[in-house]
């Protein structure tokens, strides 16, 4: 009879994995990275140890009713949460795009021209 075969390597990091492999040589399970030869191998033992006993949970059933039960609250509407989201997005695009009251003050008084006027001034001057 013949079994299954663990490979362990060391990657490119410099870590260490192992893969669980069938008696055809495709991969039932890989491992976590383990950053020493021996926690690599003491992985290796502990999954020899626990598979042979492990039982089955199935938690598939127990998921699918979990999802019907959530649809069915997603697809009640809510009136106000739709105007609240609306609400913050419309004051978020308007604080990004407006200057601090302090710089605005400042570049008043300053009497420097703005980017946009001064980029028309110089393209006027190229055409004339």
């Amino acid at each position: 009879m013949a079994t299954g075969r663990f490979v362990l390597e060391k990657g490119r990091t410099g870590k260490f994995r192992f893969n669980l492999l069938s008696t055809n040589g495709r991969v039932i399970a890989s491992s976590e990275a383990y950053e020493t030869k021996r926690a690599a191998l003491a992985g290796i033992a502990a999954i020899q140890k626990l598979a042979a006993a492990a039982r089955l949970e199935d938690r598939t059933e127990a998921a699918a009713a979990g999802k019907k039960a959530t649809a069915k609250k997603a697809s009640a509407p809510r009136k106000t949460a739709g105007k609240k989201a609306a609400g913050k997005k419309a004051t978020t695009k308007r604080s990004v795009a407006r200057k601090p009251a302090a710089k605005r003050a400042a570049a008043k008084k300053s009497g420097a021209p703005r980017k946009m006027a001064a980029k028309r001034v110089t393209k006027r001057a190229a055409k004339s």
